[in-house]
Order: structure tokens, then C-alpha cells, then sequence
């Protein structure tokens, strides 16, 4: 059986030549080609910081470069971030991440990875989406960040921004149609109200695209696709010491069926007669007030309302008599208040925060067998405190350490209509320590420790074990990273490696499609390297490669008889990266073409059914007609490559990858 789909020797030797240690031996000019590759600015513990400065391994791209290639959700991140996946589940609007091992089910509501929009959080994979429309920039971070960013940043963190609300006034429509009747109009605007003062945007997307997935009953596709979304801002300049920015977002979706097929029945075709459709619908709200006191410290306040309705029905047993289905209606609501403090004590920089957050979840969950009927309703509530702090402390002038401890309480409540209330709360510290050395102008190294946490909860959909409760997951990592750049040459690169131990690690037992446990049955350890480098041939010729490989298995894991202790975490690659090579012409005109591969994952702890692995081309180009207009083009998955997810739910469900998709763009700034 093939396990991975590249050498992995061949890879790891490839990764580490991209860096050859004789750089750090180059002297120091002091003249940077700063021209071909500009210095990227990254938010890395809520601190605005370059790129090549930052103490973790993180990943920038701009919304152009994601537009051209196609990139509108963020499932099509994978392979493109190096060391980013996401389960296999084939619903718009949810994605479980995966990050060095360690994604989270989707039941337990939270995440092991951390999606913050504009500083909005969202704590689970309900919601864990973005339609990349009038953004700024995009941002991923690998490692525990929970001592800045809270729980649920186990092992990461994607951050959005839009873009800034400073007085650029435009308005861009997008036309776009593609394969399978693809059809997506996106309008958005920016405009001043007040001139130095009153700044407002909004921006809006329409998408419809039929499915590729056979209905033999119906005779139609299975699986087609309708969204909207839409974005709204405004930035109130009160002062030049004080603004505020209010924003809202909504995605709603109309979709049909899963990507979902019997592993036994012909590919991409089912026979189902059970409707089966998505009408979730996602929103945020959120107030972010900035003001800077007279004595210069920076004082931040983030007011948040996220509110998300899970609401889909899905056939299990894709025949014609309706015998099994599922379905979800829950609705996710959590408000949340940030407060922070930043300023400089001598040559050291301090941030002190406090967060509160307030969650809401009225839950419902269906499971139609052969033999009954079942409906579980619950309300969950709960309650979050914490008080955090990071320091970053020059030591010489050359060496500075940054330190942070965050200190947490969570309370939930769980009250099923059919059993009686039940309660749980959790303290914890979780702690970073983190070692800089600047080698010279260009080269850092840095050594960090690192706890990260995923909270605990109930077993909402499992009145079997009296809907039992599991612990937090705890994460202890240990991380060595080199980065920098080449003072006379347009090259950045950076290369991390880490260990981590994980404990009561949250783990599911599955006995059939719809009824799943989660416990704190396992201890982990994951060892890993992740490299990435850009280069700048000349003006026009650009070329990106990251490379991430992981290890991931079980220390402990007994379930009934069976022992996993050994087996690999599932949906965990050993293996993704990426290879991108791009022209620019000095007319405007680009090409891109990148290679984006991943070995097998898992899909059970048994270790028995599995995702098999790819290599996948994606192909893009963008044409400036006038000043104005611009038409652009894409092509993903070129070679029509398929790698399903066979024997998904515990070996009854098949999740189908998609097939190859194009597109062509024409862009009008008005």
C-alpha cells in the first residue's frame, strides 16, 4: 500500500539544501534588496512585527496573489501553507485544521487551530470559513499561540484582515464564470463620508455552481453550491489618538448535498431520495476601539458577537428508501470582550490583556437508522475569564527573551432535554518562553517553550454515556527556529523544528455513522520540521517552496481491546508543501504555476481506512486590459487527479475530492 506519494528522503534532502548553512557566514552590508522582495508585516502575539522578525514560523499572502489563483475559501489554503490541511468533510462552511499533527472532531465544538477575522474569534469548526473578499492579507501562525490568543490556538492560529478603512476611495466588480456552470459577481466599495475622519466600506458575493456528483434517482447533480456573503465596514477617526472600527460580516449558504458517497457504490454517484441539503448561516458583529493614553501606552478593545446556525440534513444510505440520514440545527452564539495594554518599560515592550467571553449554544442533533428515530436537544452555556501577559525583554544587543503566562477559567453548562443538567469547570496557566538571537542584520535564531490548550466540553450527541464529559487537551511544545534574508540577494527563508508532548488528548470511538464519544483516552507526541523560502530571480521570475513533515503517534491509546498506542493520529500528513514558480511582465501582465502535494492520511485511530495521497498542479494567469480592467484566469487541479477520502465515518462514507476546476475573472475598478 502506498503510504505517502513523494519520498519523503527525497524531500526532506530537497527542503534542507533550499538552506545551506553558508549563509550565516556572509557579512552583514547593510544594504538589503528590499526592492523584489519587500519586508511583510506579520501580527504575530497581537503585535504588529515583520516578518523576519517574528519568533514563529508563520505564512503571509496578499489577497491579489489568493484572487488570481483562485483561492476563495479557506479549504484551498491546503498545500499552499505549508503544514495546513483540513479534514476531509465536504460541507461549505465547516473545515476541522490541521496543523503538526493535531486537528480537533467536529462535535466537540472547538478547534485545535484558531481563526481570528479582524481580530473576531472562532472557537470551532462551525464557521471556520472566509470567502477572501475585499481582504488585506492573510496570516497563519504554526505553534501554540494560546498564552496570547486563548484556547483553541493549540498548535496555530489563521488571522484575516480586510483591508484598511483609510480613505482610498473605489469600488471594484468582479465577474467571474467557470466549470460547472460556475457563475460569482462580487462588487465591493470604499469611500469617505468625512474627509481625515468618516471612512466606510462594503463589499458583497453571489456564487452559484452545479455539483459533480450523480443523483441517479433524481437525475440531477447531488451537490450543488449557492452562496452569499456580504461585508461591512467603518472606521471613525474621533482623534489622531483615538479610532474605531465597527464591522459586519454574513455567509450564508443554500448548498445540496454533502460530498458524500457509499465506499461500496460507484464513484461520485449515489441514488438518494432523502433531500439533503445546507442552509447554514454565519454572522459576525464586532467593535474594535483604539486610543493612546498621554503617557504613550496603546490601550485596545475588541467587542465581539458571533453567531453561527449549523442547519443541514445529509442521506447516509444514498438509496432510493429513505432508511438512514443525519442532521444538524444548532445555533452557536458567543460574545466576547478583549481589553489590552501595550506600552514600553525602558527598552522592554509589555502587553497586559483581559478577555471575557460568553457562549450560548442551543443544539440539535438527528440520526434517522433502520430502526428509529432519534432527536437530541440540548442547551449548552458557558462562561470564559482570563488575564494575560507577554513580555519581550533585550537582555543584549543581540539576545532578548520574550515571556508570557495567561491564567483561565472555563465554565460550561450542559442541559439535554432528556437528562438532567450537568456542570464543568476547568483553571489553567499556560505559559511561553522564548529565546532570540540575532546572528547579524539578517539571520535570527530562536529557541521557544510553548503550552497550548483545546477546551473541554461534553459529549452533546451521546445520551449512551449520559452525555459524559472530557478534560481540555493539553499541548507542550519545544521549538527551534532559523530565519532571515540575504542582505544582497532578494531570498527569505525560514526552517523550524519541533517536539510535543501532548496530554489528555480528546479522541473518538465510533460505532456507527452518527453516534460518536469523545474521552481523554490518549497521550501523543509529535516531531516535526518546516521549512519555506522565497526567492526573486530577477524583476519579473519569482519562485516559493515550503515544505513540512510531521510525525505524529500515539503514546497511549486503549479503546475496549483494541491498543493504538503506536498508530498515526488521523488526518495527519507526514508530508505537504508546495512549489510555485511565477513571471511578472513589467506590462502588468503574470503567470503562475504552482505543485502542491500531500501524502496519505488516516481517517480512524484503527489506522485502517485512509485518504491516499496526491500531487496536484494548479495554473494561473492575469491581463491588464486598460488602466482600469483586468481579466484573470485559473486552472486547479489540472490533471484532474483524484484522492477521496475512502472509509470516512468509521468505514460507512466516502468523501469525494473535487475534480479539477477553472475559471475566468474580468475585473473593473469603476
Amino acid at each position: 500500500m502506498k503510504r505517502i506519494t513523494l519520498s519523503k528522503t527525497e524531500l526532506m534532502i530537497g527542503a534542507l539544501a533550499l538552506l545551506p548553512v553558508s549563509v550565516l557566514a556572509q557579512e552583514d552590508t547593510g544594504q538589503k534588496s528590499t526592492t523584489l522582495l519587500p519586508e511583510l508585516m506579520v501580527t504575530a502575539d497581537k503585535k504588529q512585527q515583520t516578518l523576519s522578525k517574528a519568533t514563529s514560523h508563520a505564512t503571509v499572502y496578499d489577497t491579489e496573489v489568493l484572487q488570481q489563483d483562485g483561492v476563495d475559501s479557506l479549504a484551498k489554503l491546503e498545500g499552499r501553507v505549508a503544514g495546513l490541511s483540513f479534514q476531509p468533510f465536504g460541507q461549505s462552511g465547516i473545515n476541522s485544521p490541521v496543523i503538526r499533527g493535531l486537528t480537533a472532531n467536529f462535535n466537540a465544538l472547538s478547534s485545535s487551530t484558531l481563526l481570528m477575522v479582524d481580530g473576531v474569534p472562532t472557537l470551532t469548526a462551525q464557521g471556520f470559513e472566509n470567502n477572501l473578499v475585499d481582504i488585506d492579507r492573510v496570516e497563519v501562525l504554526r505553534g501554540p499561540q494560546s498564552t496570547v490568543y486563548g484556547r483553541n490556538a493549540e498548535v496555530g492560529v489563521v488571522s484575516i484582515f480586510s483591508n484598511d478603512l483609510v480613505g482610498e476611495d473605489k469600488t471594484i466588480l468582479g465577474v467571474e464564470v467557470g466549470s460547472r456552470d460556475k457563475q460569482r459577481v462580487q462588487l465591493s466599495t470604499s469611500q469617505t463620508l468625512v474627509e481625515d475622519e468618516v471612512y466606510i466600506s462594503l463589499s458583497g458575493e453571489f456564487l452559484e455552481q452545479d455539483g459533480f456528483i450523480d443523483n441517479a434517482t433524481t437525475g440531477n447533480k447531488a451537490d450543488d453550491k449557492k452562496r452569499q456573503n456580504l461585508n461591512a465596514g467603518l472606521r471613525w477617526l474621533i482623534s489622531n489618538k483615538t479610532d474605531v472600527v465597527v464591522r459586519y460580516r454574513r455567509q450564508a449558504y443554500d448548498d445540496g448535498a454533502m460530498l458524500w458517497g457509499s465506499p461500496s457504490g460507484k464513484r461520485a454517484t449515489v441514488a438518494s431520495a432523502t433531500d439533503s441539503w445546507n442552509h447554514s448561516v454565519g454572522q459576525t458583529f464586532s467593535i474594535n476601539a483604539n486610543h493612546e493614553l498621554p503617557s504613550g501606552v496603546r490601550l485596545n478593545s475588541v467587542t465581539a458577537y458571533n453567531d453561527y446556525r449549523d442547519k443541514v440534513q445529509q442521506d447516509t444510505d444514498f438509496q432510493p428508501a429513505e432508511s438512514t440520514y443525519i442532521g444538524r440545527d444548532h445555533h452557536l452564539r458567543t460574545l466576547s470582550q478583549e481589553f489590552r495594554l501595550e506600552g514600553n518599560l525602558g527598552e522592554a515592550d509589555w502587553l497586559f490583556g483581559a478577555y471575557l467571553e460568553r457562549q450560548d449554544h442551543d443544539l440539535r442533533t438527528l440520526s434517522k437508522t433502520f430502526f428509529s428515530l432519534s432527536d437530541l436537544q440540548a442547551q449548552q452555556t458557558g462562561n470564559s475569564y482570563a488575564l494575560f501577559t507577554n513580555w519581550t525583554m533585550p537582555i543584549s544587543s543581540d539576545i532578548s527573551v520574550i515571556a508570557g503566562i495567561r491564567a483561565s477559567r472555563d465554565e460550561v453548562k450542559l442541559n439535554p432535554s432528556i437528562a438532567q443538567e450537568k456542570s464543568e469547570s476547568w483553571t489553567d496557566l499556560t505559559p511561553q518562553l522564548t529565546l532570540k538571537y540575532d546572528i547579524n542584520s539578517d539571520h535570527m535564531l530562536y529557541a521557544s517553550y510553548a503550552e497550548g490548550i483545546r477546551s473541554g466540553g461534553f459529549n452533546t450527541v451521546s445520551p449512551a454515556v449520559n452525555y459524559s464529559s472530557y478534560d481540555p487537551e493539553k499541548n507542550q511544545s519545544f521549538e527551534l527556529g532559523l530565519k532571515g534574508d540575504l542582505s544582497d540577494k532578494p531570498l527569505r527563508y525560514a526552517l523550524s523544528a519541533y517536539h510535543m508532548d501532548i496530554k489528555n488528548m480528546q479522541v473518538s470511538q465510533m460505532p456507527t455513522v452518527g453516534l460518536i464519544y469523545l474521552t481523554n483516552a490518549a497521550d501523543a507526541t509529535s516531531d516535526g520540521l518546516e521549512t519555506s523560502l522565497e526567492y526573486y530571480f530577477n524583476e519579473s521570475w519569482s519562485t516559493e517552496i515550503g515544505v513540512a513533515w510531521n510525525k505524529t503517534r500515539f503514546d497511549r491509546f486503549i479503546d475496549g481491546n483494541n491498543d493504538y498506542s503506536g498508530n498515526r493520529n488521523p488526518f495527519a500528513p507526514e508530508m505537504n508543501g508546495h512549489l510555485s514558480l511565477r513571471y511578472e511582465d513589467v506590462g502588468g501582465w503574470s503567470v503562475a504555476a504552482s505543485l502542491v502535494g500531500s501524502s496519505a492520511v488516516y481517517l480512524d485511530a484503527a489506522n485502517k481506512y485512509q485518504q491516499k495521497g496526491y500531487e496536484l498542479v494548479h495554473v494561473s494567469a492575469s491581463y491588464p486590459l486598460t488602466d482600469k480592467a483586468s481579466l484573470s484566469a485559473y486552472v486547479n487541479n489540472l490533471q484532474d487527479r483524484q484522492f477521496d477520502a475512502v472509509g470516512y465515518q468509521n468505514g460507512y462514507v466516502t468523501v469525494y475530492s473535487p475534480p479539477r476546476e477553472y475559471g475566468v475573472k474580468f475585473t473593473l475598478e469603476l
